[in-house]
């Protein structure tokens, strides 16, 4: 008897994505992480890293994932809440805690668990979501996990936010609002204040995602809550240990209780195995650096002025408006942004292609570091030109 084959469909879809020119495979890097990579053999100036402050290739980073992992293994060898506490995990909580300016904090093995586990346990069936239409993945996908009525607002639009409150928060148990602090596929920075204030006014959570904003804003890199003099306020902070900290996980900070909460509630917490100690250890003296070296972050804001007046030289270069180190060059198309990206690579320039269906717009986007040497950012204007 003959029968279908049921993975057919896979080859189909595959081929459905590469005519559309959203096809993508990884690259290999061989080299530590660093305003330089070696990509195929070929050494590149890189604009495609989100190491912000340049701390994921530092040696005091390195020596302290080396240490903890010569004292306490490889990993942690199970949840939290079993066998995979550590004092190290502690220790980075309390410290993130105090970055943020709240009560405690929880530190799980990614950015993307974060947002699902927290989304779902803080809502469900009988509540709403209002969610920034230009959100990270990780947030809707933990919208949709929850089961909460989701509702997408006009992006960065406080008066839509507005009229989509008054037309449906009476009518769900509880509501949560949920935005990126800082868009990391635009590099423009979220009304906050305006935010914070609608959803006191109507008695809305607030979770906001500081991925791309802790350790790069704020006048001690705390990010944008820090930015809007917002720390104390309550709504619950979100944020990665693999950007501007240079390491690898996740964490949300908040009020005592919601982080007990989280604790006991938070399945993408319980049931995962605990951060491992490298990768602890390193977001701990990342975290360190950033409270000991403010000069990294005014060399960071340093770059992006400058490579900003560079750029504007540039003839018929569209700039998508930002106000932090992500800058994003919006083109007509995803093939015209494949062909720029690997003519940029040709020139030793490593600027990735961000295509649909990840962003609406095909672009270049570029991303700034701490370490980019004046040089580099002139050889980047230049080969763009």
């Amino acid at each position: 008897m003959n029968q279908l084959n049921p993975y057919a469909w896979i080859d189909r879809s595959l081929e459905t994505i590469k005519q559309a020119n959203w096809y993508r495979s990884p690259r290999t890097i061989a080299s530590l992480p660093g305003t330089e990579v070696t990509i195929a053999g070929r050494a590149l100036i890189n604009f495609g890293s989100n190491d912000y402050l340049g701390l994921a290739g530092d040696e005091r980073l390195i020596q302290a994932a080396i240490a903890a992992t010569q004292q306490f293994g490889t990993g942690a060898t199970g949840s939290r809440l079993t066998s995979g506490h550590r004092q190290l995990h502690q220790d980075l909580e309390d410290a993130i805690a105090r970055l943020k300016g709240t009560e405690a904090a929880l530190v799980f093995s990614s950015g993307y668990l974060a947002n699902l586990g927290t989304i779902a346990a803080l809502v469900g069936s009988k509540d709403t979501i209002l969610s920034d239409r230009s959100n990270h993945s990780s947030i809707k996908n933990g919208a949709l996990l929850s089961g909460a009525k989701i509702i997408e607002y006009q992006h960065c639009d406080v008066a839509d936010l507005r009229q989509q409150l008054a037309l449906h928060r009476a009518n769900y148990r509880r509501c949560l609002i949920v935005t990126d602090t800082v868009f990391s596929m635009d590099g423009d920075i979220c009304p906050l204040p305006a935010i914070l204030a609608l959803a006191i006014e109507y008695g809305a959570m607030l979770l906001v995602d500081e991925a791309h904003a802790t350790g790069v804003l704020g006048a001690t890199g705390a990010g944008v809550v820090e930015y809007f003099d917002l720390v104390g306020q309550p709504l619950i902070i979100m944020g990665t240990l693999s950007k501007a900290l240079g390491s690898l996980g996740g964490y949300v900070a908040g009020s005592a209780s919601t982080i007990d909460f989280l604790t006991n509630r938070c399945a993408s917490w319980i049931y995962t195995t605990g951060l491992s100690p490298a990768d602890t250890a390193a977001a701990l003296a990342a975290i360190e650096i950033i409270a000991t070296e403010p000069q990294r972050r005014q060399r960071l804001w340093e770059n992006v002025t400058y490579l900003k007046q560079l750029l504007s030289r540039v003839p018929n270069l569209r700039l998508i408006p930002s106000a932090t180190a992500i800058i994003c060059i919006e083109l007509p198309d995803a093939q015209t942004a494949i062909d720029i990206g690997s003519k940029l690579q040709q020139l030793g320039i490593f600027a990735p292609a961000i295509r649909p269906p990840t962003v609406p717009t095909s672009r270049i986007r570029l991303s700034l570091m701490a370490t980019h040497q004046p040089a580099q950012l002139a050889q980047l204007a230049s080969t763009l030109a």
